[in-house]
């Protein structure tokens, strides 16, 4: 039967976790119809169904994060048999070789799960460490008595599976309360917060093997992890949502790369005064409010038009200059951060900016993002301006190699040039930071773009299109 795969919601993005089945087994899907919604640290996106015909299983619980191209449900495709011929079932049913390692889904670290049985051959490293493993948890039975064949070959998940390893879980120990069995990700956290993993994972002394030539002390038992600080009263638990989750994630693998800073300061008396001329008129004829987002966005837009070295992706096989500018949109969400991106921002107005960008933060903060909607991105302009901040280090968005942030507006004094010589003046005055990965770029270039962003606002006045 066809199998539906986790999409890869975001260039950057290696994993979803499962935030809603939106369908249930047995229920009829048509083609392209949503099934599931997807959450990662850019969106919460509906995943459409491949196919037309009915969801047969759920391979993967709300909650659980998987990577990319991961089987997440299985549908009988119309048409197709509702039995296997007797081919396919003994093809189905053949042991087949156990894959190797760095051969798994997209993304993935995970070693892929064997199907088959173990070799009674063993090297004896392995052989010692299962003994081990077998002494340390006490042996379960089946329902005759029958203890199960080594190792656990239960219907479960790689990201369950990894969970189980960090906390020496032996899954064979725990009940799946999932469909058809299935142990979830809640039910590997019930069994160690019942003290399940400890017993697992520290054996009786008179039980302990000896440690060998072929099977160190060390290597046997792997180290329970430390237990967390001690609770005092009036402490409380914010337990990570799945959106916090993937931001972590993407957030840790962004801090690798080798980010520089460079700092602008923007004279905005320009851009203040038109928008201050014609905001009325333009909510009026419009229904939106004009913002200064989409002033710096047609700056950074204009730039990257000049500067094709930070319009571009940086990768292993070298820096991918990219011809369409698709400009990543940093919008806050209810604790969280998404990243919707504008298409070929460089053929619209700034009318058509501030559209774009008003839809894109709007159905952001409404959970109606496509997958369309943040993919593609090839630089990102984040406004921490919002916030009062005057200045901010920004995390590039990779693989993009640069992103800009716009401050508050402050009036404040500076000495500005005249006819008489220097004087001073209060102005409203924007900071700008440009993070941008030292990898694909160098301090020089990067301050040429910053200052082709601030010579394009400063040069707004009451002539500058809007429409």
């Amino acid at each position: 039967m066809p199998k539906v795969q986790m999409p890869q919601l975001g260039e950057s993005v290696a994993e979803g976790t499962i935030g809603k089945w939106l369908k249930k087994p047995g229920d009829h899907v048509d083609k392209y119809e949503p099934i599931v919604e997807v959450i990662t640290d850019k969106v919460n996106a509906e995943v459409p169904s491949p196919f037309e015909g009915t969801l047969t299983e759920i391979l993967v619980q709300e909650g659980e994060t998987v990577p990319n191209n991961a089987e997440i449900a299985v549908i009988e495709a119309v048409g197709e048999g509702a039995e296997a011929t007797g081919q396919e079932a003994a093809q189905e049913s053949a042991p087949q070789p156990a894959p190797a390692r760095g051969v798994g889904p997209a993304g993935s670290d995970e070693r892929p799960e064997r199907t088959t049985e173990q070799p009674t051959a063993q090297p004896a490293a392995q052989a010692a460490a299962q003994a081990a493993t077998a002494v340390a948890a006490p042996t379960r039975t089946d329902g005759n008595g029958a203890a199960p064949p080594e190792g656990y070959k239960g219907p479960t998940t790689p990201a369950v599976r990894r969970l189980a390893r960090e906390h020496n879980v032996d899954l064979n120990r725990v009940a799946g309360s999932g469909h058809g069995g299935r142990v979830t990700r809640d039910d590997v956290l019930r069994f160690v917060e019942s003290g399940g993993a400890q017993v697992a994972a520290t054996p009786a002394p008179s039980q302990a093997p000896a440690a060998t030539a072929a099977q160190p002390a060390a290597a046997a038992i792997p180290a329970v992890p430390a237990a967390p600080s001690p609770v005092a009263q009036g402490d409380s638990l914010k337990p990570q949502s799945p959106m916090r989750k993937a931001i972590a994630t993407q957030m840790t693998r962004a801090l690798q790369v080798p980010v520089a800073y460079t700092v602008i300061e923007v004279d905005m008396s320009g851009v203040v005064a038109l928008r201050d001329r014609i905001k009325g008129q333009y909510q009026a004829q419009e229904g939106i409010s004009l913002a200064y987002d989409a002033f710096v966005a047609k700056a950074t837009v204009e730039a990257l038009k000049k500067h094709a070295d930070f319009n571009a992706h940086h990768t292993e096989e070298g820096h991918w200059r990219r011809q369409a500018i698709n400009l990543g949109i940093a919008v806050a969400v209810e604790d969280g951060l998404v990243v919707p991106v504008v298409k070929n921002a460089d053929r619209l107005s700034i009318h058509g900016l501030n559209q774009q960008i008003r839809d894109l933060a709007d159905r952001a903060r409404g959970g109606k993002l496509k997958l369309d909607d943040i993919q593609g991105g090839t630089f990102t302009l984040d406004n921490t301006g919002w916030t009062g901040s005057i200045i901010t280090a920004p995390i590039i968005n990779v693989p993009e190699v640069g992103i800009l942030t716009m401050e508050s507006i402050v009036r404040r004094p500076v000495v500005i040039e005249n006819a008489n010589g220097d004087a001073i003046a209060i102005r409203p005055m924007m900071n700008m930071c440009l993070g941008f990965d030292h990898r694909a770029t160098d301090g020089a270039q990067a301050g040429r773009f910053v200052a082709d962003v601030k010579r394009w606002l400063e040069a707004v006045d009451s002539t500058t299109a809007v429409w």
